[in-house]
């Protein structure tokens, strides 16, 4: 369990610390083509929404690597299954329809809170 904890995580990290990177470093235009709901959201709050999803990667990766406050891991798991589930509303609220990403991110961060509940 602890090694597919670790597989799961790791790529939910990965993939979030580069979302979250291009949210915080990049222009609203250079965000536009990969993520068409940027312009419906003040940049103040998407350069906050990538500082929160790089913190998530720490919340699952750093606690369970030391010890330290490893109810962390589940918190920040949960964490983006809540994230994914308001891109959902966000994208079916705008002319966006492509929610299959964000379903299967849910599912990964939910598969995740399982395993973190198991270290």
């Amino acid at each position: 369990m602890n090694i597919a904890y670790w597989i799961v995580a790791g790529l939910l990290a990965l993939f979030y610390f580069y979302a979250g990177t291009l949210k915080v470093i990049r222009s609203r235009d250079q965000l536009r083509p990969m993520m068409a709901w940027v312009d419906r959201m003040p940049l103040p709050a998407l350069r906050a929404l990538g500082t929160v999803e790089m913190l998530g990667t720490a919340g699952l990766i750093l606690p369970p690597l030391t010890g330290i406050a490893p109810w962390l891991a589940p918190a920040a798991a949960i964490g983006f299954v809540l994230l994914q589930t308001g891109a959902v509303a966000v994208h079916l609220t705008g002319e966006d329809r492509r929610i299959t990403l964000n379903l299967g991110l849910i599912a990964f961060a939910a598969v995740t809170v399982w395993l973190a509940t198991g270290l």
